[in-house]
């Protein structure tokens, strides 16, 4: 998986209003790391630093020279000693708060390189390492300024080691925007600040003089960060009625994920004190409590915060409705109707239970996809099955059934015969 902090269609349009040749660079890594397959998980090496940053000297050359590791002093390079202060920061954050023993939850030593290209206006987590530029020295300062952009970048491999989500669709939008509530949790704990005191925004200061805007996102008023000439209109939606279908963007997950993000700092006001160890629990809980997997959508997501919220429920499910999401159901449900002597017979599973059905059908409800069902007209004599799930209901006829969706029936009906 690689995440990039920026959002493509935001490199895109400067390339056409200051000219391609500014982010020719930034345009042709960010779709050639795209295309990479990732390399796979850095492997813990026994007595490595917790953290190291590299030097790339302006090449693209990975990871380049390192420069400072954990417990060793400051350089005196601004870009080096900011990666240092935010990434500490945020792994202090997940062991310290939340108990996590960095990315992995297994010591995985974290690296980061700093000066990466000419002009990258951008930073990305892509499966191994952080990587930061310096800006395009006219819109964007380097990216190491802002804490958040570390907390964000380091949080995505927090999910990629955990939930897994998926980069597209509102899994996507999910998984991005876990990384601002984790990134603004970061900034926010780094500050000392309650939850009313802080300013909710995402990329703070990574814009230089001239730029007409307050940072990139903003979580309590999605859509409101930004409006410049040279960027547009912050175009981020704070309500699932004005959810952005699109194709660009991984169906739009830096978009959409304003929707989520907004619910979070609802329900973070709500429940007072410090982001991080209010609302914050909450969310990590859920993110790794094995509710949350790689399909997950809104309403599953905003269910397995509710399943975790204890005192906080009722805060936490007006959060979500705020943005109009309701919390999925957390049953699994099947009904089996037609066949030779058309027999009808139900089946469901309470996903919050004991019953030892549970762990299948969460992997099950996680590869399941609905939508790519082929449509199909029900036949003489074979059943059909009319599924209520998390994620949402379909009608699907015996001879359309998925592997996946035929043992789901499975495990559902077990109780029926």
């Amino acid at each position: 998986m690689r995440c990039s902090f920026l959002p493509p269609y935001l490199i895109r349009r400067l390339a056409v209003t200051l000219g391609p040749a500014a982010y020719d660079l930034t345009l042709i890594e960010d779709d050639r790391i795209r295309s990479l397959r990732a390399r796979g998980p850095a492997s813990t090496v026994v007595g490595a630093a917790a953290w190291t940053v590299h030097d790339a000297g302006g090449s693209t050359d990975l990871p380049g020279r390192a420069v400072r590791a954990a417990g060793e002093p400051a350089t005196g390079d601004p870009a080096v000693d900011e990666a240092a202060t935010g990434g500490a920061g945020a792994l202090d954050l997940f062991a310290e708060v939340y108990g996590r023993s960095s990315y992995d939850d297994a010591g995985a030593p974290v690296s980061m390189s700093v000066h990466y290209g000419q002009r990258y206006a951008n930073a990305f987590w892509d499966g191994t390492q952080l990587v930061f530029g310096d800006g395009d020295g006219r819109v964007f300062d380097r990216f190491t300024k802002p804490v958040d952009v570390l907390g964000h970048e380091l949080t995505h491999a927090v999910t990629e080691h955990s939930a897994g989500l998926v980069y597209e669709g509102q899994s996507g939008a999910l998984n991005e925007s876990v990384s601002d509530v984790f990134a603004s949790c970061l900034k926010q704990r780094l500050l000392d600040q309650s939850a009313d005191q802080a300013d909710w925004l995402i990329g703070a200061g990574l814009f230089l003089p001239g730029i007409d805007a307050r940072g990139l996102r903003d979580l309590a008023a999605p859509g409101t960060a930004y409006d410049d000439p040279l960027l547009g209109r912050d175009p981020q939606p704070g309500h699932l009625d004005d959810f952005v279908d699109t194709e660009d963007d991984n169906g739009g997950v830096h978009i959409n994920s304003g929707i989520p993000n907004r619910a979070f700092h609802l329900a973070a006001t709500a429940i007072g004190g410090r982001a991080w160890e209010g609302a914050g629990r909450i969310w990590y809980a859920a993110l790794t409590g094995g509710r949350v997997g790689p399909r997950t959508d809104f309403a599953a997501f905003a269910s397995a915060t509710v399943a975790v919220a204890g005192e906080h429920t009722e805060a936490v499910r007006a959060a979500w409705s705020g943005v109009g999401v309701s919390p999925g159901s957390g049953v699994a449900a099947v009904r089996r109707t037609g066949g030779f002597a058309g027999l009808v017979a139900t089946g469901r599973v309470d996903l919050d239970s004991a019953d030892d059905r549970c762990a299948e059908v969460r992997d099950l409800l996680d590869r399941v996809e609905l939508g790519a069902v082929r449509a199909a007209d029900p036949r003489p004599d074979m059943f059909v099955y009319d599924f209520d799930l998390p994620a949402g209901g379909a009608r699907v006829p015996e001879q359309a059934l998925t592997p996946e969706l035929r043992r789901l029936a499975e495990l559902l009906l077990r109780d029926d015969g």
